[in-house]
């Protein structure tokens, strides 16, 4: 019997094309413009490319093109750091964004050759099976990009979500990677009913609009005693260009005292932005580092507006000197100064940006012409990890500076756990795409953990995140304001909290089963 090959349909000549073109849009799924429709549409339509590739070949071409396309236009904000390191060319910011995407993109090949290689069906549309083992693998990529060579989680597909604040919860139970699959499952449910196939994406639908209509659970009850501990978040609005000025120290301390409100009969904790403080605040300096302002007296400046039982929290730098007087290294540091002018704890950042706070392969790179993106030379030191420092009348405070709060799973101390948490950040240097999604990273650790987030940033956008994710109050980019309430209440440990990121293999699992299951069924 003779057996005609099909030619090669044009979709599927041109399917790596088409996923370039999807995972670009797909992108704008994101903050700052939230179309997470339009997301959720090009991930169905990439998955139905995958499914009707023609080589494993093809499909793993088609999965890193999507990804190389994602991840271009959704990482653009990287290039604009560059602008503020004279030491490499600004164009070299570009490049930068390139070569990343071309990197990440390897995560979503792997799940697209995942899918293809044991979930299609040749000459079938998707099934149910196909999409849930898609799914299954991107719970598996999507981790693995969080963690391999330090990790680089940024937008998870978890983040489309949290428009529909009932769906967002769901993280609360399973956490961010797990909900990155089921948003692959609501994705393939769209890639199925495309297919005539009613059943999957029937009750996949059915159970989004329960979820969005009744998930969201009920915030925490809001202190109304007049007593009750508030908290008070400030924006000063100096941007990066302002750093190279001699007087931006000092201009910035007094742009950050003069926001500071008028102390009340509740105490204050007020939080001052990353790196808020470019004067030392340590004593036990050597005279070399008076140049950054004498400790003591930065400190009673600071203490002087306070009420008695108000407690500043400020980003600043831990320094350490060689015997010659000569800083050697220093750390990215959370201070907690008191009315009294006293250091009540330190925190250290522990996981540090490359390129920002160190250069990786320092002894091969610097001989390039590399170097950090931020002024200096010298590289940070990184600090133990997620830890707590507690403060009279608030609490434990969890402190998670900048980029921490992305890594899902890594944000709190088990052992102890914290009221809220501390996230004071520099977004200055990311444009206008760069602060909205790193907010609404924030707002999933707020969910996962149920614990209220204070995010202090010098041109915004600075906030007060409830429990369950809620934005109680913002200022926005480019403004100089303060905001202040009550501290919010923490919910009870979410199943997320008590468990972490081994909810994310156990739901790849089942998605897993569940695939194997259909597919014996259906033979």
């Amino acid at each position: 019997m003779k057996v005609i090959q099909e030619r090669p349909r044009a979709a599927s000549r041109y399917a790596p094309l088409f996923s370039l073109v999807l995972g670009t849009i797909a992108a704008t799924g994101f903050a700052p413009l939230e179309w997470w429709p339009v997301a959720l549409v090009c991930l169905a339509a990439w998955m139905w490319l995958i499914h009707d590739s023609l080589t494993l070949r093809q499909a793993l071409f088609s999965g890193w093109a999507f990804g190389v396309g994602h991840f271009t236009l959704g990482n653009n904000w990287i290039q604009h750091a560059f602008v503020f390191q004279d030491n490499m060319p600004h164009w070299l910011g570009y490049i930068a964004v390139l070569l990343l995407a071309l990197v990440l993109a390897l995560y979503p090949m792997a799940a697209a050759g995942l899918a293809w290689r044991y979930g299609r069906r040749p000459g079938q549309a998707p099934g149910a099976a196909y999409a849930l083992l898609f799914a299954a693998a991107w719970i598996v990529t999507e981790w693995l990009r969080a963690t391999l060579f330090t990790g680089y989680p940024w937008n998870p597909l978890a983040a489309l979500w949290l428009p529909l604040p009932g769906v967002a919860h769901v993280a609360a139970w399973v956490g961010t990677y797990a909900m990155s699959g089921l948003t692959m499952v609501v994705a393939g449910a769209l890639s199925v009913a495309a297919g005539r196939a009613w059943r999957y994406p029937a009750v996949t639908l059915a159970a989004v609009v329960l979820l969005a209509l009744f998930g969201a659970p009920s915030p925490p009850p809001t202190p109304t005693d007049p007593v009750a501990p508030r908290v008070r978040v400030v924006q000063p609005d100096l941007g990066q260009e302002e750093r190279p000025q001699d007087d931006y120290a000092e201009a910035n301390l007094q742009a950050l005292l003069a926001l500071n409100g008028t102390p009340g009969p509740a105490p204050r904790l007020i939080v001052w932005p990353e790196g808020a403080v470019r004067y030392m605040l340590e004593d036990g300096y050597p005279a070399s580092a008076y140049w950054r302002g004498y400790a003591p007296f930065t400190r009673m400046r600071i203490a002087r507006p306070l009420g008695p039982n108000d407690v500043v929290l400020t980003g600043g730098n831990a320094a350490q000197f060689d015997a010659a007087g000569e800083m050697t290294t220093a750390t990215n540091s959370i201070f907690a100064i008191d009315a009294q002018a006293r250091i009540l704890g330190r925190y250290d950042k522990a996981h540090l940006v490359p390129y920002g706070e160190y250069l990786p392969a320092r002894p091969i790179l610097s001989r390039l012409g590399l170097n950090r993106l931020v002024p200096g030379n010298i590289d940070f030191l990184d600090g133990p990890g997620p830890s707590a420092i507690d403060i009279p009348q608030f609490g434990a405070v969890g402190m998670q500076i900048c980029y921490e709060i992305i890594f899902s799973g890594q944000v709190v101390d088990r052992a102890h756990r914290p009221a809220f948490i501390f996230n004071p950040s520099n977004d200055a240097w990311y444009g206008s795409w760069g602060p909205p999604q790193h907010l609404a990273q924030a707002r999933l650790r707020a969910i996962e953990e149920g614990l209220p987030i204070l995010r202090a940033t010098p041109t915004g956008i600075s906030a007060i995140i409830g429990a369950d994710g809620a934005l109680l109050a913002t200022i926005p980019l480019n403004q100089a304001g303060a905001i202040e309430l009550p501290l919010p209440a923490p919910y009870p440990p979410t199943l997320f909290a008590r468990i972490g990121n081994l909810l994310a293999g156990a739901v790849a699992l089942a998605l897993l089963l569940m695939a194997i299951a259909i597919r014996r069924r259906a033979r």
